[in-house]
């Protein structure tokens, strides 16, 4: 498979990800979704020039989505995959929420990609130069994400008990935030970035998939009582059927 160049090439492999997902009616094509519209932000991010060197953030934004589609492509032909991809995809029929299903996606993508795409992009000193316009991303991110809650809430009757657990709770699961998450990958950006050889690399990328993997197990398995109740009970109402709910995400 030739994976794309341009952000609208990116935005094209999504599209036939999200049909795919559609007539299979699993679970992968929420992220795929929301990813779709995260990607469309950038692109709209980079057009108004709102970063430092915008042909740059398209490059690692490319670099960025070809982690998570070329992972997707693997996993469906049986190909090699990192545990946190694995450990995500392989729930795609599980019977969790789907609040559990976009944050497993989230958190192989941005807790582990995230990180090499920066580190592919401004290799060694040159990652310093990088760390303004990554975290600009944060702003572009966070109307976005304002709005896609308010429409899962359209499918999930009962979200906000979650919302209510997640004031009374450091629990992983309720309380994932997209920037601690940036915050972690710029990190591991910076791990390596300067790392002289692609053996060393690979070993870091190794152990952050290791730690990645553990954290999809506690989204997927909470610990506990009160959440995994919780949980069930938010899915027992929620909209089944993939494709109304990425159409009421749509509008």
């Amino acid at each position: 498979m030739k994976l794309p160049t341009t952000i609208d090439g990116v935005l094209s492999q999504l599209d036939l990800i999200i049909e795919e997902t559609l007539s299979e009616n699993n679970f992968l094509g929420i992220f795929a979704y929301v990813y779709r519209r995260t990607t469309e932000g950038v692109k709209e991010a980079v057009i108004k020039k709102r970063f430092e060197d915008n042909a740059r953030m398209e490059k690692m934004d490319v670099t960025f989505a070809n982690f998570y589609i070329q992972a997707y492509h693997n996993y469906k032909s049986g190909g090699i995959i990192s545990e946190s991809w694995k450990s995500s995809f392989d729930a795609k029929d599980a019977n969790i929420t789907m609040i559990q299903h976009l944050l497993l996606g989230m958190n192989a993508h941005i807790n582990l990609d995230l990180g090499q795409a920066a580190a592919a992009t401004c290799p060694g000193k040159e990652i310093h130069s990088l760390k303004n316009d990554f975290m600009e991303v944060n702003k572009v991110l966070a109307d976005l994400t304002d709005v896609m809650q308010r429409k899962l809430g359209k499918v999930s009757p009962l979200m906000f008990v979650l919302d209510w657990a997640g004031k009374r709770s450091d629990e992983v699961l309720v309380n994932f935030s997209m920037i601690k998450a940036r915050e972690q990958a710029w990190k591991l950006a910076e791990e390596l970035a300067p790392a002289e050889n692609k053996q060393d690399r690979e070993e870091r990328v190794a152990r952050a998939d290791k730690n990645v993997a553990l954290l999809s197990d506690i989204v997927k398995n909470p610990p506990g009582k009160v959440l995994p109740f919780i949980l069930n009970f938010i899915g027992m109402l929620e909209e089944k059927n993939v494709g109304k709910i990425i159409a009421q995400l749509k509008t």
